[in-house]
């Protein structure tokens, strides 16, 4: 028995599942289950096509010519599918990579965005501070001026007051000593005074 009446008679006993005629909606795992772990771990991924109309349409053909012809019009049917369905798979995964290309720029843009504002913001405290700051410095500045000022005043005030109480002091003891008596004639006016007193 040849090997297409073999392929023939396999296609008859088991008929194509519909499994294998699905549009895949996520990413290709990057390792090869088997088809019965990635249609369990991925069945709801899936969108499922229709049943084919040659799956179990088949009929016993009158001559082996005829079974070769129908079995590569099967083929051909078959395989015109899944290239059209793997066009619209790659379709699909190039519209999914673009949309995640353009998500990803939008999210950069808003973090380049919230970043700048956020430095904008940042450099603008900065510099409220620093004129709050150079403002309290410039009016603690100004107060020990002031302050200096004062103390400078009170320190004249003073000087002057002492220096005219030395002054005082110095006119004082100029009137006091205009009457004092010289050494030369101080042993005359005791003795005069002892002599000459004054009666009570």
């Amino acid at each position: 028995m040849s090997e297409l009446a073999l392929l023939s008679r396999y296609l008859l006993r088991k008929p194509l599942s519909k499994n294998l005629l699905f549009r895949h909606k996520s990413t290709v795992p990057t390792t090869s289950p088997s088809s019965a772990e990635y249609v369990n771990r991925h069945s709801g991924n899936h969108e499922f096509l229709y049943p084919s109309t040659f799956i179990n349409s088949w009929k016993p053909p009158r001559n082996p010519k005829q079974a070769e012809a129908r079995l590569n019009f099967l083929r051909r049917d078959y395989a015109q599918k899944v290239k059209e369905i793997r066009k619209a798979y790659i379709k699909e995964m190039e519209l999914q990579r673009l949309e995640k290309l353009r998500k990803d720029e939008a999210k950069k843009e808003a973090m380049r965005i919230a970043n700048e504002e956020r430095k904008a913001a940042k450099a603008a405290k900065k510099k409220a501070e620093a004129i709050e700051r150079q403002a309290a410095e410039e009016e603690f500045r100004r107060t020990l001026m002031k302050e200096k000022a004062e103390k400078l005043e009170y320190w004249r005030m003073r000087e002057m007051k002492v220096s005219e109480k030395k002054k005082e002091k110095k006119e004082l003891l100029h009137r006091q000593s205009s009457i004092w008596v010289d050494e030369s004639e101080l042993e005359k006016k005791t003795l005069e005074a002892i002599v000459d007193t004054t009666a009570l």
